[in-house]
């Protein structure tokens, strides 16, 4: 009897408990595979993007969680009037050195060109480790935070720059920059908004479950790098660039003779530098420097105010939930649109969404309203994705390959600085709404000022160079 039962397969609890186990997989096998489809599409599989994709995705979702326990500590759980003097601590023990080591980072990675996978599992890995550490001091806000935010900051601003440089590797046939970026980009929005939730929900449970929650997901992303292609680490035909050639000479020189050659430099090229490609890439990097401030200053300055003052008939959280939803929105939505321009006329585009910021700015100054601040919001959020990928085409199109890598991490690091300096203005202004505005419209009139001018004439000109597939 007990040998005919065992030949009669499963009993009815097993058979139940599978079809159960199945169901329950079935959501999170689709979501996956659905996630695996689309970052995969058009070639982005086979090229190796979509991997960078995921792994960007992964980074956003990080970094979010170490931001809510961040924002929860220094922010939320004391007085206004405390709370800003911890985000002063915050500024001076963290932007203000970050501020002197951004300048290190570009240059430092350029000497990285065979370990760019490496150089992205370790930023990964290092903030996983960070973010441990942090986990012991968050709850009681302590000195040492600080310096652990600092080291987050640094890894997080040179995996920027290292995914910058690896994106014009990895483009799949007949794929923009513009668009490859987009993808990118869009990944790390919809991973921050999806990661934003879960870590406030561990929040409740501990102030360090968030730090926990980033170390696992800093962990994963660590091992996800090592999966990109060996080409990613490939630095053929690649140079150093630099933002201002030797001596302001504003085109290449050929190489230099062997005889009578200084140093010792004896029939070798100089480097070529970004002024050496065209005014477009220097006035586009001084629009997006000032979209980048913009954004710096609107995060601390409006985080304070509505705090203090929420706008007309909403709570503190409410009013932050709005204009951050409103800037999540609007970035996303610049992300879309830039992907479906594909780079047509980056200049014009720069300096266009650049006057578009300015006059909601100015409006916000004069009509100061709960509309008018998240219009703002949204304006910024959607302008400076555009601008970026905008900047991002112009280098693909006027940067030659053999540079192009330096440029953009060169270039990211100078958008990363802007930010602290805006930053810094918002937290050390007055909380008067008016003001804030008018000191928001100021930054872009100096951006305005100081590129749409260069890029409308050379719009006008045409690039003088080919462009680069």
């Amino acid at each position: 009897m007990a040998s005919a039962r065992s030949h009669d397969g499963p009993g009815p609890l097993r058979s139940a408990g599978r079809s159960i186990g199945r169901a329950l997989r079935v959501p999170f096998t689709g979501t996956a595979r659905g996630i695996r489809k689309a970052t995969h599409a058009h070639g982005a599989g086979e090229s190796g993007l979509g991997k960078l994709i995921e792994l960007h995705a992964v980074n956003g979702a990080g970094d979010v969680m170490i931001t809510v326990a961040l924002a929860s500590t220094v922010f939320f759980s004391v007085p206004t009037d405390q709370a800003r003097g911890r985000v002063a601590l915050y500024l001076a023990v963290t932007m203000a050195p970050f501020i002197l080591l951004a300048p290190v980072i570009g240059p430092l990675l350029d000497h990285l060109p065979h370990g760019r996978r490496a150089a992205m599992a370790g930023s990964m890995l290092a903030r996983a480790v960070l973010a441990l550490t942090m986990s012991g001091a968050v709850a009681t806000g302590d000195l040492e935070l600080y310096p652990a935010a600092l080291g987050v900051l640094v890894c997080s601003k040179a995996y920027g720059v290292v995914r910058s440089a690896v994106v014009p590797r990895l483009l799949p046939p007949n794929f923009s920059l513009v668009k490859a970026n987009s993808r990118v980009t869009l990944a790390g929005l919809l991973a921050t908004g999806a990661a934003a939730p879960v870590g406030a929900g561990l929040q409740t449970i501990g102030p360090q479950w968030p730090l926990y929650g980033a170390c696992a997901i800093f962990v994963g992303g660590g091992i996800l790098a090592f999966t990109l292609p060996p080409k990613v680490d490939s630095a053929k035909g690649e140079r150093r660039a630099r933002l201002v050639p030797p001596h302001g000479e504003n085109a290449p020189r050929p190489p230099a003779p062997k005889t009578g050659a200084r140093n010792g430099a004896k029939g070798r090229e100089r480097r070529p530098g970004l002024r050496s490609v065209g005014p477009s890439v220097l006035h586009g990097l001084q629009a997006n420097a000032a979209h980048r401030a913009l954004s710096g200053f609107l995060i601390f300055f409006l985080a304070f105010l509505l705090r203090e003052h929420p706008l007309a008939g909403q709570s503190a959280a409410i009013s932050l939930g709005i204009v951050g939803v409103a800037a999540g929105v609007g970035n996303a939505l610049g992300t879309a649109v830039g992907s479906w321009l594909r780079a047509r006329g980056p200049e014009i585009i720069v300096a266009s969404v650049l006057g578009l910021a300015l006059g909601v700015a100015v409006l916000a100054a004069v009509f100061f309203s709960t509309v008018m601040v998240a219009a703002l919001a949204a304006t910024a959020g959607l302008t400076q994705a555009l601008s970026k990928l905008s900047l991002d085409a112009m280098i693909q199109r006027d940067v030659p390959e053999e540079v192009r890598t330096s440029a953009f991490a060169r270039s990211e690091t100078l958008l990363q600085m802007a930010w602290v300096v805006g930053g810094a203005i918002g937290i050390a202004l007055p909380l008067n709404g008016v003001l804030g505005m008018a000191v928001a419209a100021g930054l872009l009139a100096l951006g305005a000022s100081a590129s749409v001018r260069g890029l409308l004439g050379a719009a006008r000109r045409g690039s003088p160079h080919p462009r680069v597939a």
